[in-house]
């Protein structure tokens, strides 16, 4: 994420240690990427900061998250959404993988279809009169969005060709990164 968008933004980074009360009031936007993101790891990166995240958007930040950082603005973790939730897509009627390895997805980007990778990500799932869409997963669900402040993306635009290489099955698939959807999502999130 940070390869991806350190051109167009800085970065200022926190752990799970807690940081000061003035952390955030020079921030626009925290950005949770993707990685093992089961609850144990959320309490403890989220066990000292959680409040103070958010407070940061309940204040006017913006959050944005991939993959597991999706999945984190949801019920059970942030629980920063508003009738939309981040569940697991391949649990999802009509979902084209029932196995959480990684995938070149299909998906529909602005319009547009499209591959991107996947790991397990989440569908986002709800009223969705209540946010954007701006991308789907082939069975209709909403793959990214933009809810207020919030914008969330189930795949990866921020991976690499290291990614797919990582992958015997991959390595075919890989056809450049998704970098400039990324910082276009960024931006209109920056926008809302």
């Amino acid at each position: 994420m940070i390869q991806a968008l350190s051109p167009y933004y800085n970065f200022k980074l926190f752990s799970k240690n807690r940081v000061e009360n003035v952390f955030f009031d020079d921030v626009d936007m925290v950005a949770v990427p993707g990685g093992i993101g089961d609850a144990d790891t959320f309490k403890q990166l989220f066990k000292n900061n959680g409040d103070r995240v958010r407070k940061f958007i309940a204040d006017g930040g913006k959050y944005l998250g991939i993959c597991m950082g999706a999945y984190w603005a949801g019920s059970h973790y942030l629980n920063v959404l508003q009738d939309v939730d981040a569940v697991q897509y391949l649990k999802r009627p009509g979902a084209d993988t029932r196995r959480p390895h990684a995938k070149h997805m299909s998906i529909t980007w602005r319009g547009q279809p499209d591959h991107m990778f996947w790991y397990d990500g989440c569908a986002l799932v709800g009223d969705n009169t209540k946010f954007e869409t701006v991308a789907t997963y082939v069975n209709g669900d909403a793959m990214a969005i933009i809810q207020n402040r919030i914008g969330l993306i189930g795949c990866h635009p921020e991976a690499d060709k290291f990614w797919y290489d990582g992958y015997s099955w991959m390595r075919r698939h890989w056809t450049g990164n998704r970098h400039a959807q990324l910082v276009e999502f960024a931006d209109q999130l920056m926008r809302s």
